[in-house]
């Protein structure tokens, strides 16, 4: 499964130190990652993103305000 992610801060005065955050906790999470510009993409199985998701919205939660923008697909990024 593919999955594209961007996690965007809102009214913060550390979102450069947040977003390295969520990228530490995708490097954490060991699956393979692309980081762009804008978003990051992220391949794995279904339960393994959905959990990796489940992680950065719990840790970053009591931290700031954000919105997670996310794309999902079951052909993009599958080694099946």
């Amino acid at each position: 499964m593919g999955c594209e992610i961007s996690f965007v801060p809102i009214a913060s005065m550390d979102y450069l130190n947040e977003i390295k955050e969520v990228l530490l906790l995708i490097e954490a999470s060991g699956l393979p990652y692309i980081i762009g510009a804008m978003s990051t993409s992220i391949s794995g199985e279904k339960e393994q993103l959905f959990a990796l998701i489940q992680e950065i919205y719990n840790h970053m939660e009591d931290k700031t305000k954000f919105t997670i923008q996310l794309k999902l697909s079951n052909i993009c990024g599958c080694s099946k």
